[in-house]
């Protein structure tokens, strides 16, 4: 039987003290082959995101089946507060039933998704936050600038620049030159060779942005979890088409915009630690933390259902918008 009073039934509601979120999903099952390295790396992006956020911000870590080096290790780092969450799964769910699981049990306006191998750079968040804080609409932003997203998951950026709702420019961005041939050598594509390759850039108020980006870092905005992406369990471990499907599409679908921050402010590791990652980390730590505020408009009650009807329209808007845009933008160069 129960004796007394629940005295949390008396208590207010609860009031929060962040507004920002990321999660970091973590799959290291040993030290062998691919992960020989990768205990090294994942506490190096983990050191490099507690030395970059601000005091809005809390970290939530799923440890997603990892072995017990890995476990430990975390349990210090929740143990010191360096992370606010841990969540821990037996057994590899997938990496993005892990995420998404996650983020719909997150409670702030903004949440990162990261993957375990991205090294953060001082003043990624404030770069971020600044651009939903200045341009309308935004779903997504990455601080990794990748020059080559013009036309992936970005239908509804090209709808505003086909509408003259947003101005577009074409311009070399030559500070991005070393990060980005350092991020296509981490997925092992070929290198850019010359720095004077154009980027597509959109601005408002002397900040600027550029269009589209990848998925291993990338900030949206909490509404996206619950109106545009899928509400069935991903069930594949990872690749495929789930991080399009879960994390790129749905900003997309939903009408909202895929940026990347203008100039780069992460880093994709890898699964093996080089001398210049090292060197980042350092700076973070004698940087200081110049924190930007950023009041958010409470969001809409969420609609978990996008319907087949939405889905076809997307479809058709998201090829009629590409075709176009390339008939406008006919002579653009990347």
């Amino acid at each position: 039987m129960r004796i007394g009073f629940n005295p949390q039934k008396s208590e207010k509601k609860i009031n929060l003290t962040t507004y920002h979120r990321v999660i970091v999903v973590v799959y290291i099952p040993n030290e062998e082959g691919f992960y020989k390295n990768s205990y090294d790396v994942f506490k190096l992006c983990l050191d490099s995101l507690v030395a970059t956020i601000n005091s809005n911000t809390a970290i939530t870590i799923v440890n997603n089946g990892s072995y017990q080096k890995v476990t430990e290790l975390l349990q210090n780092y929740l143990k010191d507060k360096k992370i606010d969450s841990l969540i821990h799964h037996s057994v590899n769910i997938g990496k993005i039933d892990a995420l998404i699981g996650a983020a719909r049990g997150a409670r702030e306006q903004l949440i990162t998704y990261s993957d375990s191998d991205i090294l953060f750079q001082k003043g990624w968040q404030e770069n971020v936050e600044k651009i939903f804080s200045t341009f309308s609409n935004v779903g997504s932003v990455s601080p990794i600038s990748v020059r080559y997203g013009l036309f992936y998951g970005t239908s509804s950026v090209l709808k505003q620049i086909i509408f003259r709702k947003i101005k577009i420019k074409f311009e070399p961005i030559p500070e991005n030159f070393d990060s980005y041939n350092k991020y296509l050598k981490s997925i092992n594509w070929d290198t850019d060779k010359n720095e004077k390759k154009n980027w597509p850039v959109i601005e408002r108020n002397n900040t600027k942005a550029i269009i589209g980006s990848g998925h291993q870092v990338v900030t949206i905005s909490r509404e996206i979890l619950f109106k545009s992406v899928p509400t069935n369990p991903s069930l594949t471990l990872v690749g495929g088409d789930s991080e399009y499907k879960y994390v790129d599409e749905p900003i997309d679908k939903l009408g909202k915009l895929r940026l990347c921050t203008y100039t780069n402010f992460a880093f994709h590791m890898g699964n093996n630690l080089e001398d210049w990652m090292i060197d980042v980390h350092k700076n973070n730590l004698k940087a200081t933390n110049n924190s930007l505020e950023v009041v958010y408009k409470k969001e809409s009650n969420p609609d978990l259902l996008y319907s087949k009807y939405k889905t076809v329209i997307y479809l058709l808007r998201k090829k009629i918008t590409k075709k176009v845009f390339k008939l406008i933008y006919k002579d653009y160069s990347l």
